[in-house]
């Protein structure tokens, strides 16, 4: 039980987030594939943003989430599930582990599929090149990075700068944005460098 509290201690971010019930499957596959996407996390049910115990009926909350889980995640996420009775009041611990078949989708009402990551206490929409990275990362086949003059180009400006993006890193090699993207994701996911696509214009710097 002291472990719990000491979770809420915490607050929300990047690998636990508060939910005061369960009333949306689609609502919460996206905060499920989030933490799948990343590194993991935590969702404890029955707690207010504040941290404060509201409390739930855990039957009816359990049977949301392993809904969501199976049927509104794409693949279906496994989770691990423990009951809590903190000063009187019921509360679920959802274990959300890092996904091994990402990128994962979530189902929105209209039956779209959409890819989702964990940034600080949010569950944001990843974009079109982090979806891509993450294909890449988690492929059967290797990724094989060919490091031609615009690869040591851009690891020299990347040296000397903190950020690019990929307007700029196409104008300066003189390559079509398409090209630049591929050679983007390619070092992305081998991790030489890392996107950041909350901000926009999305960028990219050194992953190292």
């Amino acid at each position: 039980m002291k472990r719990i509290q000491n979770l809420i201690d915490q607050g929300e971010g990047a690998m636990l987030d508060f939910k005061k019930e369960i009333s949306n499957v689609h609502r919460i596959a996206k905060s499920i594939v989030s933490f799948a996407n990343l590194h993991g996390g935590t969702l404890l049910v029955g707690v207010n943003d504040d941290g404060t115990i509201s409390g739930i009926k855990t039957e009816e909350e359990k049977f949301m989430l392993e809904k969501a889980a199976e049927f509104f995640c794409t693949p279906p996420i496994e989770l691990i599930i423990h009951e809590w009775n903190l000063r009187g009041k019921m509360i679920l611990e959802v274990i959300v582990p890092e996904g091994r078949d990402k990128p994962y989708y979530a189902t929105d009402e209209e039956g779209k599929k959409w890819v989702y990551v964990r940034e600080k206490d949010q569950s944001l929409l990843a974009s079109k090149v982090l979806v891509e990275v993450l294909k890449r990362k988690h492929s059967s086949r290797p990724s094989i990075i060919k490091y031609t003059s615009k690869e040591k180009a851009l690891m020299d400006y990347l040296q000397a700068h903190p950020r690019i993006t990929l307007k700029e890193f196409s104008n300066m090699v003189n390559i079509s944005r398409w090209r630049a993207q591929k050679i983007l994701v390619n070092l992305a996911s081998v991790g030489v460098i890392r996107v950041h696509d909350i901000e926009k214009p999305e960028f990219y710097t050194l992953g190292m």
